[in-house]
C-alpha cells in the first residue's frame, strides 16, 4: 500500500468539521414480526431510509458530526423522517421542506433472506428539489468529506446543483465522493444514468459502488465493470469495490488489497453498504488506517444485515468494538 495513494482522504481527521452527505432520505416501513412478506403483512413498524439518511445516521451513531443535504415534504412524514434523524444526532440544518407535489420517499422492506422485496415510492422525490439557500449556505473549509449518492443525481438541477458543489468542495480541498447507488426506478434509462454518473464520477476523488453498479458505469457486464474501476483507480481515484460476499476490494494507482466479511447469521440483505460507508469515513475520522477503516466498515455492516431495520441498526462505537473484538481475525 502506498500512503501517497490516500492522502486525499487525510481531510477525514485533519478537518475539524462535519461530513456532508447529499441525498434521499425517508420512511421506512416493515412488516412485523420479521419474516412476515409485505403481502401477509397486519403491522409494520417504522424507521428512517433512504442511502443518505442511513449514511448519516452511520456517522452520527459512530461519533462524527453528520449533516444531511436533502429536501423533506413539509407534511407528517417529512416530519417523522426530520424528527428521527435529529433523534440520531445527525445536523439537519441543510435539509429544506417541500410543499405541492413533491414527497418524501415511503419504503416498504421485508426482513426476510431469500426473494426480499423492497418496494420504494419515489414519484416527485421531495430530495431531488435542494433548497437553494441552504447550499448557499455550505461552507467547505472544514468539510471532512462531501458524499453524494447516485440517485440525488437523477434529476437534471439536482445533478447541476450537486456538481455546482463538488467543485466548491474540491477548490477548499475537500474529498468529494460518489456512492453509485444505482435505483433503476429512478431513471430513465441506464444510459442516462450512466452519462450522470459519469460526470460526476470525473470531479470524485473516492467512488464506491458494487458489481452491478460498475457495469452501468462501463456500459457493459460484470467483468467490462471491473477493468473500469481498475481504469479509474489508475488515473488517481481511489475505488471501494463492495463485493456483497466477498468483501471488499481497495484499489488506487500503487495499492490494491481486499477486506474479507464479518460471518453472521443474516436476516436481512439490505443496509449494509450505507454501514459500510458510515464506518469507514467515521474509523478514516479517527486516523484509523485505509486498510482498517475497512474493516470497521464490514464490522458494521455484519451487524445491520443481522438485525431489522437500517438506521436503527447502525451501530454505535460501543457495540462496533465490542462486535470487533468477539470477531477479531474473522474476516472471511
Amino acid at each position: 500500500m502506498t500512503d501517497s495513494d490516500f492522502a486525499i482522504l487525510d481531510a477525514c481527521h485533519q478537518k475539524q468539521g462535519a461530513f456532508i452527505i447529499a441525498g434521499r432520505a425517508g420512511m421506512d416501513l416493515y412488516p412485523i414480526p420479521d419474516g412476515t412478506k409485505i403481502a401477509d403483512a397486519t403491522q409494520f413498524r417504522t424507521d428512517v431510509g433512504g442511502s443518505a439518511g442511513n449514511i448519516a445516521v452511520a456517522l452520527a451513531k459512530a461519533g462524527q458530526q453528520a449533516s444531511l443535504l436533502s429536501s423533506l415534504s413539509d407534511d407528517a412524514v417529512g416530519d417523522f423522517v426530520a424528527s428521527h434523524l435529529a433523534r440520531y444526532g445527525v445536523d439537519t440544518s441543510f435539509v429544506g421542506r417541500t410543499s405541492g407535489v413533491p414527497r418524501t420517499s415511503l419504503a416498504l422492506a421485508e426482513t426476510v433472506t431469500t426473494n426480499t422485496q423492497v418496494v420504494i415510492y419515489r414519484n416527485q422525490a421531495a430530495d431531488l428539489y435542494l433548497d437553494p439557500d441552504k447550499m448557499a449556505a455550505i461552507d467547505f473549509t472544514n468539510v471532512k468529506a462531501f458524499i453524494v449518492t447516485g440517485t440525488a443525481l437523477s434529476l437534471p438541477q439536482a445533478k447541476s446543483d450537486l456538481l455546482a458543489l463538488a467543485q466548491s468542495a474540491r477548490q477548499a480541498a475537500c474529498p468529494v465522493m460518489i456512492d453509485i447507488d444505482y435505483r433503476p426506478t429512478a431513471w430513465h434509462s441506464q444510459d442516462d444514468a450512466r452519462m450522470a454518473f459519469a460526470e460526476f464520477v470525473a470531479i470524485s476523488d473516492v467512488i464506491i459502488a458494487n458489481d452491478d453498479e460498475f457495469a452501468v458505469l462501463s456500459g457493459g457486464d460484470i467483468a467490462t465493470g471491473y477493468q473500469h474501476a481498475h481504469h479509474l483507480a489508475q488515473s488517481g481515484k481511489i475505488i471501494l469495490y463492495k463485493k456483497g460476499a466477498k468483501g471488499c476490494e481497495v484499489l488506487a494507482q500503487n495499492s490494491q488489497f481486499e477486506i474479507g466479511i464479518f460471518a453472521v447469521q443474516m436476516v436481512k440483505p439490505f443496509g449494509a453498504g450505507d454501514a459500510f460507508l458510515g464506518n469507514v469515513l467515521a474509523a478514516l475520522a479517527a486516523n484509523i488506517s485505509v486498510a482498517d477503516a475497512v474493516r470497521y466498515g464490514a464490522a458494521a455492516a455484519a451487524i445491520v444485515v443481522s438485525q431489522s431495520g437500517c438506521a436503527s441498526a447502525m451501530p454505535d462505537t460501543h457495540q462496533l468494538n465490542a462486535f470487533m473484538a468477539s470477531h477479531q481475525d474473522k474476516t472471511q
